[in-house]
């Protein structure tokens, strides 16, 4: 019954994708269905549909199940070059909990985000590099590709075990590349668990993008 009842909600989304009325509810029902059994691999039935309204509601159902999402990693990369925004969003979550080791090109594909043209994935990438593990990030930075972001990569990664020079840091945020100034921001979160000077300093620059995030960060961190 599960399985009928799971398949039911995947054809009524396909079926009604630009329909908010329907897909909402059909949408929480079978997360729930998902969160009960019924196989995340179904859900492929709507990331490939080529339907961009199903698309996208697959995708945040993979953002919200957590490591049950696993499974359809592989699903990721062409998630992560969609052309809607949300979908290219939720997809940055879906690696978050689930990228490990394995996925080394996954999590590069992320980084190489950071300049995504949508302010909101921006903002997911910043999340992303500011919350990953340091196996996260040494897995990605070894699939990068020689220039800006494997080189910000490495900095990153290299304050995981050496201390860090909050002036370096404080010239990064304030510099006059978006990119640098993104990961810079992600350093100051990642070292506010021991001391949140650096990302208050981030909560006081120019750049809107950065100084909202960081506000967002001392309010509630991730």
């Amino acid at each position: 019954m599960q399985t009928q009842a799971g398949d039911d909600l995947i054809e009524r989304i396909r079926v009604h994708s630009a329909d908010d009325a329907v897909v909402g509810p059909a949408a929480n029902d079978l997360l729930s269905e998902l969160f009960e059994g019924y196989p995340v691999e179904n859900l492929g039935r709507l990331l490939h549909s080529g339907d961009d309204g199903a698309v996208r509601t697959g995708t945040w159902l993979l953002s919200e199940l957590g490591d049950l999402a696993a499974p359809m990693m592989s699903d990721v990369p062409d998630l992560l070059a969609h052309p809607l925004r949300h979908v290219r969003y939720y997809a940055i979550e879906v690696v978050l909990v689930n990228g490990d080791v394995q996925h080394g090109p996954t999590i590069a594909q992320v980084m190489n985000m950071s300049g995504d043209p949508d302010s909101a994935v921006r903002w997911k990438v910043l999340e992303f590099l500011a919350s990953a593990t340091a196996d996260q990030l040494v897995a990605g930075g070894a699939f990068l590709g020689a220039g800006q972001v494997r080189d910000l990569t490495e900095w990153l990664i290299r304050y995981e075990i050496e201390e860090p020079d909050p002036r370096d840091i404080v010239a990064r945020l304030e510099g006059h590349d978006p990119v640098t100034r993104l990961f810079a921001a992600a350093a100051a979160a990642r070292l506010s668990d021991e001391d949140t000077s650096l990302l208050e300093h981030a909560a006081t620059v120019a750049d809107e993008e950065i100084r909202s995030f960081a506000e967002q960060w001392l309010r509630d961190p991730r």
